[in-house]
Order: structure tokens, then C-alpha cells, then sequence
């Protein structure tokens, strides 16, 4: 079976401004695009039935939890965030508290809005490079992120970041804490 990788090309001499790249997206809509902090361009394939499944149950459980306690806003692996260090990302489940968000514009919540979620969760698919979702966790902490979950089902593992701390590996199963970030917010993770 034939396995699709995410291309990576450094555009860092075309310098894409974020208008450039926001109608580079809007111009390839079937596209996944996503911009580094680096200058590099990254088309990513769609993801496989598993991961998607995988996916769409970690939104759900984040979506349920925000509905109950209506403390911010859920995103999807479809939005875009400009990061303050420069980068276009996005993750595969986001969260905003309600007061960071509301601090932006009508129009900067329209587009690729310009600030870095509190929460993300990444979840490595078969095709993913380890190294590089590692490397885009970094990036949402240098960017101001304050909890992210990176799961990897290759390895049977989940790797917790947070501001100012050594990423904390736990092995699956495990339950996680949406700590101070998603008060009451508990997740039991099966092995996959």
C-alpha cells in the first residue's frame, strides 16, 4: 500500500507575507497548507480512516467539555493559525479561552487569526515524522501555548508540553488532566 508524505518546501527567498500565503490557501482550497516559523512550506496529504477517526473523537471530547462549560472556542484541523513567531499552523484539535479570543476583531476571527492557541492536541499519523511534530509543539510553546498534547499511537505514548517545563512523556494507557488550562477536563487515552 502506497503511503502519501507531507512535502516540504523551503520558500524562505519567495518570504511569503501572511496575506500571500492566506490567498496561496484560499486560491488551492483542497490543500492542506501549513507555513513554519523557518519559511517552509509543508502540503499535507489527508489522513487515513484511523487517524481521522482518532481525530474527530479528540474534538468531540474537547467540544463536549467546552459546550458543558462554555469557557472558549473549539477548532477544527481545517483552521489556520498565524503564530506571533511567524508561522501558519494547524493543529489537529485547538482551544482559545473565550477571553483571549474575544479580544480579536471580527476580521482577524475570519481569517487565520492572528494569535497561538492555549491547548492543542497533534496526533501523529502512520506517515508523520516524529521529529517534526515534535519540532511544530516547539513552535506553539515558543508562540505562547500552555498545554499540548502530542499522541503518538506508533509508540504507544503521549508527550505533554507546557510552558517552561521538560515535555513529560506517559506511556498509554493513561488518563490525562486538562489541568488549570481545561479546568475539570479528564481523558482516559486506551491504548491504540
Amino acid at each position: 500500500m502506497m503511503t502519501a508524505k507531507p512535502i516540504i518546501l523551503n520558500i524562505k527567498t519567495v518570504n511569503l507575507s501572511d496575506e500571500q500565503f492566506y490567498q496561496l490557501c484560499q486560491i488551492n482550497e483542497n490543500w492542506q497548507l501549513e507555513k513554519t516559523a523557518k519559511g517552509e512550506l509543508i502540503i499535507m496529504p489527508p489522513v487515513g480512516a484511523i487517524s481521522g477517526n482518532r481525530e474527530s473523537e479528540f474534538n468531540g471530547f474537547i467540544w463536549l467539555w467546552n459546550r458543558q462549560t462554555n469557557l472558549g472556542k473549539v477548532f477544527s484541523s481545517s483552521t489556520i493559525f498565524t503564530l506571533p513567531n511567524g508561522g501558519n499552523r494547524s493543529p489537529d484539535v485547538a482551544w482559545i479561552s473565550n477571553e483571549r479570543w474575544d479580544k480579536l476583531s471580527q476580521e482577524e476571527q475570519e481569517g487565520f487569526a492572528k494569535i497561538c492557541p492555549d491547548f492543542v492536541i497533534e496526533l501523529r499519523s502512520r506517515t508523520d515524522s516524529l521529529t517534526q511534530l515534535q519540532e511544530k509543539m516547539q513552535e506553539y510553546l515558543h508562540s505562547g501555548l500552555r498545554l499540548g498534547w502530542l499522541v503518538d499511537p506508533q509508540n504507544q505514548r503521549i508527550e505533554i508540553y507546557r510552558q517552561n517545563q521538560a515535555v513529560e512523556i506517559v506511556s498509554l494507557p493513561t488518563t490525562l488532566s486538562g489541568e488549570n488550562i481545561l479546568p475539570g477536563f479528564s481523558l482516559e487515552v486506551p491504548n491504540f
